[in-house]
């Protein structure tokens, strides 16, 4: 690193420094004595304007800057998994280590563990001519996780060698002979953070990605590989539905970006997912986690990589094969940080302040979600990287620029209401402001493996929650009482739906994660028990005996019921029969 420039400039994360010429955007340089670490977001001839992701308290005029001739990049390798970054992928647990309780500026620490063995298992072997993305070798980085070792993007060739054996990330595993002459391949590959990985094909989503929460998989289903918005107001639970997902969805690997975040919602984050048990292996969750931390109290600069640094190790793990879901917690405070960079760089505001190019720039983040096929000569092997991003718009109103962005581009809205959380009502998604645009993409798959009668059933529960919100106004005008029998029974069972099924609480060791199995069995049994119901209300029989059955307890516990156990939910159905008859012969 050369010392090249001189700061001219310094208004809080933007430092302007000249004698810069032959710099390049985008590149990562370091700042003052202290080597602070920024990147270069705007060039006029010889002055540059640098993003630096570390406090400047302290950094004067006419200190030196030291550039690198690089991008900000990630190290990609084994040793990912388990990791706690921040935003700028800093292994968190090696600093505590070093510097204690508050990361001291200027470290540097690689993100990677160099001394590290690992035990590297070949795949391929010598002779064999391979193209980008071929498998080489894996490495069992965890005991749920293989880390395969791919050919870097960009080569290909024959093998001349490669070990067997236990390596650190700098070794060489294998050379390959490439028309440019022989390369040393090791275990660790690198790659610019706001370049998207490349890929063979992107292919239109097929399968939902199942989460366990009944409102979103019955309701609003996302398919894996898909998009997701989740906004709402302070205290509507958009951090616990982030949890959640990273918690329970059916992705192999889950990487949690926690830009700006409350320092103690963090906190919660990096002392439950060590404890968390996974549902499928029965091993921890961080035995298939990345989580990346930066928490408000950061510099707001390092919010703005955050993101682009968890999306690079998300798409590394999808070029594998693996199904990834990322979850950016939250796209407002990243917006936030662009919106005050540009105003130091005095660009030309947009809509409330925020940059002119902060569509396009929410755009390019979740586009590079998809489901793919990877690179490879095997051409049957895909990935899948879902982006699920909480917003947080002021006093949660959607009608705010970095919310209406981003549902241009995500196609599952799950509105969060803060009337639905001080009621108590949680997830506090809105039934009938939420929408799902993958219905279509999955009905195939979800009539083949779940039930014929999934979206019928769905349609019918969304039928009778319509007509309750018109029925309410209704009834606070003239009574429940003047309903007639049919209208009351239709309040009745949407309150079941309401309370028994959409409402499901994320603390209880049970009811925490429903499989799709038991969450159409339970949404069936209560659409049985209307059908009866409204049956017998045809007869001329009386609503009141309806709204007193003891068999609505049962319906009401039918959530808590084991997952092993779901079987017992179908026994229900003949309790319903025996007091429906028991009301008939009366």
């Amino acid at each position: 690193m050369e010392k090249i420039g001189k700061i001219i400039k310094v208004a809080g994360p933007l430092v302007a420094a000249e004698n810069m010429a032959g710099s390049k955007m985008f590149d990562v340089v370091y700042v003052s004595e202290k080597r602070l670490m920024g990147e270069i977001i705007e060039l006029s001839g010889s002055i540059a304007s640098i993003q630096v992701y570390e406090e400047t308290a302290g950094v004067g005029v006419g200190e030196p800057v030291y550039i690198t001739n690089e991008p900000l990049t990630v190290e990609l390798g084994p040793g990912l998994i388990e990791s706690i970054y921040d935003g700028t992928q800093r292994p968190l647990d090696i600093i505590y280590s070093k510097t204690g309780n508050f990361i001291t500026r200027g470290i540097h620490v690689p993100a990677l563990d160099r001394e590290k063995e690992w035990k590297f298992e070949p795949i391929a072997k010598k002779g064999d001519l391979v193209e980008s993305g071929d498998y080489l070798g894996a490495v069992a980085e965890t005991s749920i996780i293989k880390h395969y070792i791919m050919v870097p993007p960009g080569l290909s060739g024959e093998i001349q060698t490669i070990e067997d054996g236990n390596f650190t990330l700098e070794e060489t595993i294998a050379v390959i002979k490439t028309k440019n002459g022989d390369t040393d391949i090791t275990m660790m590959q690198k790659w610019p953070v706001r370049k998207p990985r490349p890929f063979l094909e992107k292919i239109i989503p097929n399968e939902p990605l199942i989460t366990g929460q009944r409102v979103i998989d019955m309701f609003f289903p996302i398919a894996n590989g898909g998009t997701a918005c989740v906004p709402g107001p302070f205290g509507s639970g958009k951090t616990v539905i982030q949890h959640q997902l990273a918690k329970w969805a059916n992705a192999e690997i889950v990487v949690y970006i926690g830009c700006g975040e409350r320092g103690n919602e963090m906190t919660d984050v990096l002392l439950e997912f060590p404890k968390l048990i996974d549902p499928k292996s029965g091993k921890p969750l961080m035995k298939r986690t990345v989580l990346i931390a930066n928490t408000s109290n950061m510099p707001v600069a390092a919010r703005e990589a955050s993101v682009y640094t968890g999306i690079t190790i998300a798409e590394y793990f999808r070029d594998m094969g693996y199904s990834v879901a990322l979850m950016a917690d939250s796209t407002s405070r990243w917006a936030e940080a662009m919106r005050e960079i540009s105003g130091r760089l005095e660009e030309m505001p947009g809509e409330e302040g925020y940059p002119a190019y902060l569509g396009s720039k929410i755009a390019s983040f979740y586009e590079r979600s998809g489901r793919v096929r990877c690179l490879s000569q095997k051409k049957d092997r895909f990935g899948a990287l879902s982006v699920i991003g909480a917003v947080s718009p002021p006093g949660g109103d959607l009608s705010d620029p970095v919310v209406q962005a981003t549902l241009r581009v995500v196609k599952v809205f799950w509105s969060l209401e803060a009337n639905l959380a001080y009621s108590r009502h949680f997830p506090a998604i809105s039934w009938l402001n939420s929408y799902s645009l993958y219905n279509e993409n999955i009905k195939k798959y979800v009539k083949k493996n779940i039930a014929d009668n999934y979206f019928d059933l769905q349609a019918e529960a969304m039928r009778l929650l319509q007509e309750e919100s018109e029925l309410e106004e209704i009834a606070r005008l003239v009574g429940i009482d003047a309903l007639s029998g049919s209208d009351r029974l239709v309040l009745l069972v949407a309150r079941m739906i309401r309370e028994d099924f959409l409402h499901q609480n994320a603390f209880h060791e049970i009811d925490t994660y429903s499989p799709i199995e038991k969450q159409y069995k339970i949404l069936s049994v209560i659409n049985y028990f209307y059908n009866q119901a409204k049956e017998y209300i045809q007869l001329g029989a009386d609503i009141n005996l309806i709204e007193t059955m003891k068999v609505k307890n049962k319906i009401a516990r039918m959530r808590y019921i084991k997952n092993t156990e779901i079987d017992k939910i179908d026994e229900i159905r003949e309790d319903i029969n025996k007091e429906i008859s028991s009301l008939i012969e009366e």
